[in-house]
């Protein structure tokens, strides 16, 4: 079984819903008939990743727009991730809707690692790590920072992710897609980002959980890795019928980690060098 996921590279217009909202139909329909199973789209797309963003410019859970891209992915017979700013308990949060070839809302996830350092910290926080079976594979997202932090990963793995996807968007992007590769070797899980467009931006990727032959041979898990300027859609394959073989018979993952000396993970304290302004702690 091939999964396969068409990544779009592509910058948004800052609260122009509806030119977007057309983008995303036009991407849909393009990656449908070049036969992808998923439409991953960079972060917040819908609304334009637009900051600081008010609550009334966000879209509700229930919006027409929304409902659009549904009935297209029903009538295109694609999985789509939307992503836009949506409308919190009091504030903006950071979403992403993953949606199924059938036009279902499976799970809506919101970012948890907001950049409280920058503008985002008027953003609402999500609170959960979700893991969703869509079309027979299981998914989980990350948004943008949060995949600064292996826990997200880790968490995702540990609740069944076989791939998940990053909505993303920012700059300086060497150290980040290197960390990418790594999260899909450490959690035996396929990995793949979709990022703007632009100068020291763009550089979209994909990559794949198998890091070594049967013979034990090493090999390059990446998949795709898209250049900075460079706008449109890119299509990454993942073997999921090797991927589960692989992950049934190698060591990452949640093999034999040691999770009893892993206590300090939950300890809040915040100490030298680690303090910044604006943090909860």
């Amino acid at each position: 079984m091939i999964y396969k996921i068409a990544i779009l590279q592509r910058r948004a217009t800052n609260g122009e819903i509806d030119k977007n909202l057309q983008l995303v139909l036009d991407a849909m329909s393009e990656a449908a008939d070049n036969g992808a199973d998923m439409l991953l789209l960079p972060e917040c797309f819908l609304t334009g990743y637009d900051l600081p963003m008010k609550y009334d410019k966000c879209v509700s859970d229930d919006d027409n727009r929304i409902k659009r891209v549904c009935y297209a992915a029903k009538e295109k017979h694609i999985g789509v991730i939307l992503t836009s700013f949506t409308k919190g308990i009091s504030a903006p949060q950071n979403s992403a809707f993953v949606i199924n070839k059938h036009g279902e809302i499976l799970m809506k996830y919101s970012k948890v690692h907001t950049c409280d350092f920058a503008d985002e910290k008027n953003v609402e926080a999500g609170t959960e790590f979700k893991v969703c079976d869509c079309d027979g594979v299981k998914l989980g997202i990350m948004i943008c920072y949060d995949r600064e932090y292996p826990e997200s990963a880790r968490i995702l793995m540990l609740k069944g992710a076989e791939i998940v996807l990053v909505p993303n968007d920012c700059g300086s992007m060497a150290p980040r897609i290197n960390a990418l590769s790594t999260r899909a070797y450490e959690n035996m899980i396929g990995v793949a980002m979709a990022n703007p467009n632009g100068a020291n931006a763009g550089c979209s990727c994909a990559y794949s959980p198998i890091c070594w032959d049967k013979a034990g041979k090493c090999i390059d898990n990446n998949i795709l890795l898209v250049d900075e300027l460079s706008e449109g859609l890119f299509y990454a394959d993942f073997d999921m019928d090797a991927i589960r073989e692989y992950r049934n018979t190698e060591m990452m993952g949640n093999t034999f980690r040691k999770v009893d000396a892993y206590g300090e993970l939950l300890n809040k304290e915040i100490s030298e060098p680690f303090f910044r302004k604006g943090q909860n702690n």
